[in-house]
């Protein structure tokens, strides 16, 4: 039996002689399937890969991007991996560098080695700045997890404050974040400024309880509460950190940290209100009963303020904080002149001095109440100059003249400060 290809007539069934009929319509069905079966088998056979196999360039191409997303893969992992490598290995430089020339500042203490030869005259210039100190986070590891979070650049402001002070710290903080300050912290020395503190979205740290400590943070004055600063920032210097000690009687109208000369290891504000007072000067001292000698001549400048100052992590900071510390504990003083005097008071028999170095700051720019409300008021052109900060330092009515400097700083009322006399009368 044969199959023919189809015609314009029917499809035949054709014998061996015979004449064929046409065939049914299921007939041709399976026929139709016993072809395509047969067909399918022989393609089988004859292409085991498919009828239409790629090409040997094609995959060729498929192999090669696989392999490239691998190789690409397999090196941003081995980048990352020297990348963290190297930090650990900067990181380990750092601290030895720390650590060398903290060994080689005390080893020439006391001593009268020449390390280096002068240059020129005219070109001599001594160290300006302290190595800093190697970092110790087992001093208090909890403190350090904050301070990773909050510093900048290893800095921070940090205040320290009580319940008494609340509506002044709130007004220090909100001034601090209006300015889009991030690095600051608050040393709550009660519950009571811990839970405020949280409420309002300011970062805080409340240190471990410490019976001589707490009793006087709980119940202890401004002077009192002033005098446990040096106690507890020796902790953070430890840590390896610079700290802008505030005061909370200070409002804050600029970045302080992009004034800071950061070339001592006390860098503060004066007490002073004009260029003499604050930077120093000559000042001559009169005996007529002398005679020809009686005109005597000092030197003369006042006090940084003790309330605002930056300190940076070196052994000289540290040795100062412990001096202040020390007395304050022992003596009844006052820590601004005791700070002071630990600061200014040279070596002479019997004493000690302390070999810090220090910066007076700028004076219209960190400016106390006084200079404000004697000199800056009264000047049609000091006016137009915007301090970093104001410190309410010299007069009681803080918060009132606190509230004043925002209105003429912050909100331009020309007439903000003028219902204010000089003084506290």
């Amino acid at each position: 039996m044969a199959v023919a290809g189809r015609r314009d007539g029917p499809l035949m069934l054709r014998g061996g002689g015979g004449g064929g009929k046409p065939m049914s319509r299921g007939s041709r069905i399976a026929v139709a399937v016993a072809v395509g079966i047969a067909l399918g088998c022989v393609c089988a056979f004859l292409y085991p890969d498919g009828l239409f196999r790629p090409s040997a360039s094609a995959l060729q191409w498929s192999r090669h991007v696989d392999s490239t997303a691998c190789e690409s893969s397999g090196q941003v992992t081995n980048l990352k991996s020297q990348l963290a490598s190297l930090e650990r290995k900067n990181a380990e430089m750092r601290r030895q560098i720390n650590e060398l020339s903290m060994k080689l500042q005390l080893a020439g203490q006391g001593k009268d080695e020449t390390l280096y030869k002068p240059g020129p005259f005219g070109t001599v210039k001594a160290l300006r700045t302290n190595p800093t100190v190697m970092p110790d986070e087992s001093v208090n590891p909890r403190l350090a997890k904050i301070l990773e979070e909050v510093a900048v650049k290893k800095e921070l402001i940090v205040a320290l404050a009580n319940s008494n002070v609340r509506e002044m710290l709130e007004v220090w903080f909100t001034n601090i974040k209006r300015v889009g300050i991030p690095n600051f912290l608050v040393v709550a020395l009660d519950d009571d400024i811990e839970s405020f503190c949280k409420s309002k979205g300011v970062p805080v740290y409340r240190r471990d309880p410490d019976e001589g400590i707490d009793n006087i943070a709980k119940t202890g004055g401004n002077h009192a509460v002033s005098g446990l600063k040096f106690r507890v920032l020796r902790e953070f210097l430890q840590l390896g950190y610079s700290i802008l000690l505030s005061d909370i009687d200070i409002i804050f109208l600029r970045n302080p940290f992009e004034h800071l000369y950061r070339d001592s290891d006390v860098e503060s504000m004066s007490d002073g209100h004009n260029n003499m007072t604050a930077y120093g000067f000559n000042d001559v001292f009169d005996e007529p009963s002398m005679g020809w000698a009686r005109y005597a001549h000092t030197m003369r400048i006042w006090v940084y303020n003790s309330g605002f100052f930056y300190i940076r992590p070196t052994i000289p900071s540290i040795e100062l904080l412990d001096r202040v510390a020390y007395r304050l504990s022992h003596e009844k003083a006052w820590d601004q002149a005791v700070f002071n005097e630990e600061l200014f008071f040279p070596s002479h028999p019997g004493y000690e001095g302390l070999h810090a170095s220090r910066r007076t700051m700028d004076i219209y720019l960190f400016m106390n109440s006084k200079v404000l409300f004697k000199t800056v008021r009264k000047d049609a052109q000091l006016k137009k100059l915007k301090p970093v900060i104001v410190h309410l330092n010299y007069h009681p009515d803080k918060l009132d003249r606190m509230k004043a400097v925002i209105e003429f700083y912050v909100n331009g009322k020309q007439d903000a400060l003028q219902r204010f006399p000089d003084g506290s009368e």
